[in-house]
């Protein structure tokens, strides 16, 4: 079976300082001039993770942005809940990015924690500077019942006991897939997943948003929305994406069967086809001329 690891493109490095001071490990990859598409990974996750996403031939004409969020792979990793805990860190991450490399309008997209995270940026920024947004396996309005039993694996962490916490990444890892990666491939994700201090997962585990104010902010979501969610997935249930739905109607939702947590990675194909279309879509080219003209003037006023 072949590894989605091996040869996957490193990608253009950018080191990001958000407004809190923390630097943000950045990767991006295809065309610069391309429509562009930031993907917000999930917790104790990478960019590496959607390394299907950015090695697909036929994505390469986007320019596509990921990032290890705080806490994460390369980013600074402070300690304290007050770093995890306050909603505006997370989106302030999002607009770093988006300000750093000069974003036109881009996709924003989050995956299980990414998706809470894309959120928050709709609670704090709304989608004005966005031209659409997607769901991916993830609970914007975090209410318990679509909590899955998968999730049960982390009660078993002794913090105190480096064997406790290999075996809850193992155990919390492989609950993240419905269809399982090659054990190459599984042992590469371990890597990165254990890169993220327990520590640093406890904190961000003590995260919740009021539900009321999460659904305010996807009801005064415009722009296109991309919901999707695997029907086998153990951690989030797919009954988190049919209250996204109901919340932003204008939604396309996609359900796929036999999978888990990780669509984008488990039904590659379909995804990528999925996203390329959603993308396609959302980019209006119109609107990028005008901006472009907009920072043009800007610069030479």
């Amino acid at each position: 079976m072949k590894n989605a690891f091996e040869n996957r493109p490193a990608g253009r490095r950018h080191r990001v300082r958000t407004d809190d001071g923390v630097v943000i490990e950045v990767r991006e990859w295809g065309n610069p001039e391309g429509p562009e598409l930031l993907l917000v990974t999930g917790v104790a996750q990478s960019y590496l993770s959607f390394v299907k996403q950015y090695s697909d031939p036929e994505m390469q004409r986007f320019r596509i942005i990921s990032f290890d969020p705080r806490g994460h792979g390369l980013s600074d990793k402070p300690f304290g809940d007050g770093w995890y805990q306050q909603g505006k860190r997370w989106s302030g991450e999002v607009q770093s990015v988006i300000d750093a490399l000069k974003l036109r309008k881009p996709v924003l997209a989050g995956w299980s924690l990414g998706g809470r995270i894309v959120r928050q940026y709709l609670v704090d920024y709304g989608d004005a500077q966005l031209s659409g947004v997607a769901f991916l396996s993830c609970r914007p309005v975090e209410v318990p019942e679509v909590i899955g039993a998968g999730n049960a694996v982390v009660q078993k962490l002794d913090i105190d006991d480096l064997g406790s916490r290999v075996e809850v990444s193992l155990a919390f890892l492989r609950n993240c897939f419905g269809v399982q990666p090659s054990g190459e491939e599984f042992a590469f994700a371990l890597a990165y997943n254990m890169v993220c201090p327990f520590e640093i997962r406890q904190q961000i585990g003590k995260w919740w948003t009021e539900p009321t104010i999460s659904e305010a902010a996807l009801k005064a979501v415009t722009v296109p929305t991309l919901i999707v969610h695997g029907r086998d997935d153990i951690l989030v249930l797919p009954s988190a994406a049919e209250i996204t739905h109901r919340l932003v109607p204008h939604a396309t939702l996609s359900l796929y069967d036999g999978c888990g947590h990780s669509v984008f990675y488990e039904a590659a194909e379909r995804f990528n086809a999925e996203l390329t279309t959603f993308v396609d879509a959302c980019w209006d080219p119109a609107s990028d001329t005008a901006t472009q003209q907009r920072r043009a003037a800007a610069a030479a006023g």
